[in-house]
């Protein structure tokens, strides 16, 4: 599944090629895309005609593009395979295409293609007032730690209030959004912390490594275009990211860590799989 940095990769594609261009019509190919739109295909299709793009935005996983005097914005996930491809009008069909937008201008058509159609698009009334337009059905998920508005003296001390482990605590929306299971492992071998370590015993400075290792290992994630394991994760020109090629942890069983040679360990965890080191991520005391 896509995660922060891939998404990021797509929203500035989106800015690139969709932003302040106007929707000349819409056409919906399999109405599973757009279930989460209740009033239906042929709502869905009316309110974006006509419609001017704003800047477009991310929260987390979602993407969002706000559409100018509406009050409203266009909101997507991508899901395990979704994909937002911008493609010249005269491309064939992809196999698995499901929404089209055409604009006004003639020039290269917005796609969303989807495989296992689990992700979708919407339009979802905005929070008044908010410059950005974001959706009211994103409101509740806290912000990226890429934002600038990110705080992270409240973050340390949600952890701190948490009687949980640092792994479930980044993959926790309403405390961090973004952050999935590949990046979880790199930012924690990057910050020397296993994967349960208690959230009540990190200390203010390990706070601030371990998010300071996220936001490293996204930067160098988005610089590398994403991490791309198949074919299904693609910027919006179609194009696989290469960060898969940069990975400490994940995805290195038994391959020597880069800090010390110990064979990198894989685990089941929550029906996935955590990567670590076991001799620089030491596992936590039982208690």
């Amino acid at each position: 599944m896509p995660e922060l940095p891939e998404v990021e990769v797509v929203r500035l594609g989106l800015e690139r090629w969709v932003s302040h261009r106007t929707v000349d019509s819409v056409q919906v190919l399999h109405p599973r895309a757009i279930r989460r739109h209740l009033a239906g295909p042929e709502d869905f299709a009316a309110r974006l005609t006509g419609v001017t793009f704003g800047p477009a935005h991310r929260r987390g996983k979602y993407l969002w593009l706000p559409m100018d005097g509406t009050g409203c914005s266009l909101l997507g996930h991508l899901g395990m395979s979704g994909q937002l491809l911008v493609q010249p009008p005269e491309a064939p069909d992809e196999t698995h295409l499901r929404v089209r937008l055409r604009f006004r201008d003639g020039g290269r058509e917005l796609r969303f293609v989807d495989q296992r159609t689990f992700g979708g698009l919407t339009v979802h009334p905005a929070e008044p007032g908010d410059p950005e337009a974001t959706p009211l059905a994103i409101a509740h998920i806290a912000r990226d730690p890429l934002d600038p508005r990110f705080d992270d003296g409240v973050f340390h001390t949600a952890l701190r209030r948490r009687r949980t482990t640092v792994k479930r605590a980044l993959l926790d929306q309403s405390l961090i959004s973004g952050v999935g299971n590949i990046y979880a492992d790199e930012a924690l071998w990057r910050a020397r912390l296993h994967y349960e370590r208690p959230t009540a015993t990190l200390t203010r400075p390990q706070t601030a490594l371990l998010l300071q290792s996220v936001r490293e290992v996204m930067a160098d994630a988005l610089a590398a275009g994403g991490t791309s394991f198949d074919s299904l994760y693609v910027n919006v020109n179609g194009e696989s990211g290469y960060f898969s090629r940069d990975l400490d942890a994940y995805g290195r069983r038994d391959e020597p860590c880069r800090r010390c040679g110990t064979p990198i360990r894989r685990e089941p965890w929550m029906n996935r799989s955590s990567y670590f080191c076991p001799r620089c991520q030491r596992p936590p005391r039982p208690r």
